[in-house]
């Protein structure tokens, strides 16, 4: 077995049709669900708890509970009941999110990587030895849960300051829209730069990248920018375009070259070697968003489903 792992992100608004994408992904044997929470759509924990005796293996993960609008202890309660109900299968993610999201629910977003250092520190504390005794600049935290858990805490990372966080504190680092090649020469060196001022090894990388299966790639470029085309425009997002190489992302749109850096696409054997390039650049896990192409969007989903999941059975053979 080679340690490496194939999952997906999970979207819906209703409980029921995420339970169904969750419960198909793993029939085809994709190995974990990763579900996004934000703004006033439904929640991802809850989610899980609802699909957790409705499978048997999969993983499932946050990608990600922004922090700010919930404290520590909040998630900690949540992430409990799945692990009841699905030992050993939860990861928890979590991030700052971005200002905009956090503005429109009348939060300031303050010091985003100091409270996420403190965030993951109480989480971990807790979830992993049973109690948490902490008082920080942001947060204080002092309770104690039944016992140690085999839950992982994951943060979200987009640039160097935040790959290099999860290098010292983080259980997995989890990007998301980042090229292949940023994950490389930027992402990757941050990491072991925070695991080795933490004296610890480098944690795992979740590569979290758009993909389809689909052979051709002006439709899914269409797809793509359609689909995901608010990042851009997000300054979180833009200077990271732009660090990874790419001025144009100062005009706030996808460029072709931007998006033939970032996203998995082809037919099956092109998708699965596409794929498997993010596995070379270092990534432990790729967490694939699908783009939906075509009038079919639900054969859309299917086929890039079956396809994640034979690579995932290949993997683990």
């Amino acid at each position: 077995m080679s340690g490496k792992l194939i999952g997906v992100a999970v979207t819906g608004a209703r409980a029921q049709d995420a339970n169904a994408t969750i419960q198909r992904a793993e029939e085809l044997g994709v190995g974990g669900a990763w579900m996004t929470t934000g703004g006033a759509r439904i929640d991802s924990l809850t989610v899980f708890a609802s699909v957790a005796e409705k499978t048997s293996s999969i993983k499932m993960g946050t990608s990600i509970v922004p922090t700010f609008p919930r404290h520590p202890l909040v998630i900690a309660q949540q992430a409990q009941v799945v692990d009841q109900l699905a030992p050993g299968r939860l990861r928890v993610g979590v991030g700052p999110s971005h200002r905009p999201s956090m503005a429109a629910l009348g939060i300031r977003m303050d010091s985003p990587l100091g409270h996420l250092r403190e965030y993951l520190q109480i989480l971990k504390q807790l979830l992993q030895t049973g109690s948490v005794d902490f008082d920080g600049d942001h947060y204080q935290a002092h309770d104690s849960i039944a016992g140690p858990l085999d839950i992982p805490v994951m943060a979200s990372a987009l640039r160097s300051g935040s790959f290099e966080l999860c290098g010292a504190e983080a259980d997995g680092a989890i990007s998301w829209v980042c090229p292949r090649a940023y994950l490389r020469d930027s992402a990757l060196p941050a990491m072991q730069k925070g695991a080795d001022a933490a004296g610890r090894p480098v944690p795992p990388l979740i590569a979290h990248a758009p993909v389809c299966v689909h052979e051709n790639f002006d439709e899914v470029r269409t797809a793509f920018r359609e689909q995901f085309g608010n990042y851009p425009r997000l300054p979180f997002y833009r200077r990271m375009l732009v660090a990874a190489g790419y001025p144009e992302a100062r005009e706030a749109a996808w460029s072709d070259a931007m998006i033939d850096g970032l996203v998995v696409w082809g037919g099956e054997d092109a998708f699965e070697q596409r794929v498997n390039e993010l596995f070379d650049c270092g990534a432990t896990e790729v967490l694939a968003s699908p783009i939906l192409v075509g009038d079919d969007r639900n054969a859309s989903l299917d086929r890039t489903l079956t396809a994640l999941g034979k690579i995932n059975r290949a993997l683990a053979d």
